[in-house]
């Protein structure tokens, strides 16, 4: 029987993609999200970066693992990195962006709870990242090899970073609403289960606004 000689590193990343097409669970990027948030409400200027970033890396990993992918360092680091792909970074650009926070929620003690803002941001674009980067991976990647770089790990992430800024522009397909059948209820009943029915659609809204952005910024860029 021959040998078999081991792969090379332009054999592995020019394999096809492989493995289970696992969708990735809500409630399992929904734990990600929440420690996001933990990690958010650290009272050191460098360490909630630092530890974000080791969130954000854990899902973008697990996605791609899920998918039957793997990541190339550089392709996370572009993923993780919470200032963005060319945002600045290093200690001094971290703790600038710490107390210039610290001093906005000093400056502004009347403006609600603002020391909930970072923790929130930290939980929403956490959460964000992962749907958006397993939608890409189930529908919108076109590259065979099992290996995401660096080069694809950017055009993603600006994707992402685009359809957080657009999503309350764009007019996501409207999903047909159910009809009610018999309805019992009286005129004051009906119009306060409608409210409290729009309230508890807005997650699902912004989700489908989200993904509307992203997937028009994955087909058409910037222009």
């Amino acid at each position: 029987m021959a040998d078999r000689s081991p792969l090379t590193r332009d054999d592995v990343e020019s394999l096809p993609a492989v493995g289970p097409r696992s969708p990735v669970e809500r409630g399992r990027l929904g734990v990600y999200a929440g420690l996001g948030a933990a990690v958010g409400t650290m009272p050191l200027p460098w360490v909630p970066d630092s530890l974000v970033r080791r969130v954000r890396g854990a899902v973008v990993h697990d996605v791609a693992v899920r998918h039957g992918l793997s990541l190339t360092q550089e392709a996370r680091d572009v993923l993780c990195e919470p200032a963005g792909p060319d945002g600045p970074r290093g200690l001094m650009a971290q703790t600038v962006r710490f107390f210039g926070l610290r001093l906005a929620a000093r400056a502004l003690p009347r403006v609600g709870p603002l020391r909930m803002v970072w923790p929130v941001r930290n939980a929403f674009q956490t959460y964000v990242l992962g749907h958006l980067f397993d939608r890409y991976l189930e529908l919108g990647r076109t590259e065979r090899a099992v290996r995401i770089d660096a080069g694809e790990a950017r055009r993603v992430r600006q994707a992402i970073d685009g359809a957080l800024a657009r999503a309350l522009t764009v007019e996501p397909p409207q999903p047909e609403e159910p009809t009610v059948i018999d309805d019992q209820r009286d005129a004051m009943t009906a119009f306060i289960d409608g409210m409290l029915g729009l309230v508890a659609g807005m997650p699902s809204r912004l989700v489908g606004r989200l993904d509307a952005a992203f997937d028009d910024l994955l087909a058409h860029g910037d222009g």
